[in-house]
């Protein structure tokens, strides 16, 4: 029998990692999120931090010209070096075990394979905002502010590397509104498809 993959892509706030893991948790596999940088730093001698903040996510110096970028350049960034190790673990864990993998571009990297659920959880403003405060607590600049610089990174980078809209529907096989849903829902939802 095949490996069933589900990856899940994520408005920052909207608690799709957590999504992710009460999933695994349920379905008896593992899910992959904080142990693929653990796995990138491994394998590409980076530093756990560094790859936290720069593996999914385009730098705040760059991330409006990535944003209009349709390409990489001829001179391979760290991101880029990143990038194609994040790929070849990706495309290695989907071969090896049914997961759940949250994040980096794992909905592009394995859109040909057949036996993978892609899903994408989002929630309004105000319900992200009362997540990320509850979770991760005040911060100098608003909540909103804070989503809102998140997930442009997240499109950017996406954008970057994929040459395709982050978030767009038709991407998916199932979109969820986790602050309308719940998490519970949601996971219960991801389950039955799976």
């Amino acid at each position: 029998m095949a490996n069933r993959i589900i990856t899940i892509s994520r408005q920052f706030g909207s608690g799709g990692r957590t999504i992710g893991k009460l999933l695994g948790e349920q379905l008896g596999i593992p899910c992959y999120d904080n142990e693929l940088i653990e796995k990138l730093a491994e394998e590409s001698g980076c530093d756990k931090k560094y790859i936290a903040e720069q593996g999914e996510y385009a730098s705040h110096s760059n991330w409006f010209v990535n944003a209009f970028s349709t390409g990489r350049s001829a001179h391979p960034s760290n991101q880029d070096y990143l990038w194609s190790i994040q790929r070849k673990i990706i495309l290695r864990l989907a071969e090896q075990e049914s997961c759940v993998i949250v994040g980096r571009c794992a909905d592009y990297i394995l859109r040909e394979k057949t036996d993978c659920l892609r899903v994408f959880i989002h929630a309004d403003m105000e319900k992200r905002a009362e997540r990320i405060v509850k979770l991760y607590g005040e911060s100098d600049v608003s909540p909103e502010k804070r989503l809102r610089d998140k997930d442009k990174r997240r499109s950017a980078y996406y954008r970057f590397y994929t040459d395709t809209e982050w978030g767009l529907a038709e991407q998916y096989h199932i979109t969820l509104d986790s602050g309308a849903l719940g998490i519970e829902k949601c996971v219960e939802i991801l389950a039955k498809l799976y």
